[in-house]
């Protein structure tokens, strides 16, 4: 199948199947004489695993060792669990920091009183020179 096909088939756009290969991702597609792709259900099913990796929230270095691992028959799933778990970890304090922002948010926008007047909270919180008032926690150790 060609690379519109092989998006369509794996739910990954073309653009996206082209910068895989760049970046060494996936392997480089076979090419008809006329220098098309050509995918088989093989590339497809290997777009379809990048593609719910994604959906997790996997970085492209992380997919590329859970690639490494699910084509590795000997591999032991200790080792992705492992990397499933780190990952985890990841989410977790991204979680904590989208938290802090709305909750900094929230009051922000609790205490503008949102009428006519130019005085706004937000705006100055915005434009202190301290930068605005978001506690960020840091990683667990």
């Amino acid at each position: 199948m060609n690379i519109g096909e092989a998006a369509a088939a794996s739910g990954v756009s073309a653009k996206m199947i082209r910068h895989y290969e760049e970046t060494g991702l996936i392997p480089k597609a076979g090419r008809t004489d006329a220098g098309y792709r050509v995918y088989g259900e093989r590339e497809v099913h290997l777009l379809r695993f990048i593609r719910q990796a994604r959906q997790l929230g996997f970085a492209m270095k992380q997919i590329g060792d859970l690639i490494g691992l699910w084509l590795d028959q000997s591999r032991s799933s200790r080792k992705v669990k492992q990397l499933a778990e780190t990952h985890i970890g990841e989410l977790d304090q991204r979680i904590r920091e989208l938290q802090a922002m709305k909750s900094t948010l929230e009051k922000l926008a609790h205490d503008c009183h949102g009428d006519n007047r130019p005085d706004c909270p937000i705006l100055d919180a915005l434009g202190s020179e301290h930068g605005c008032c978001v506690d960020v926690p840091k990683a667990a150790a």
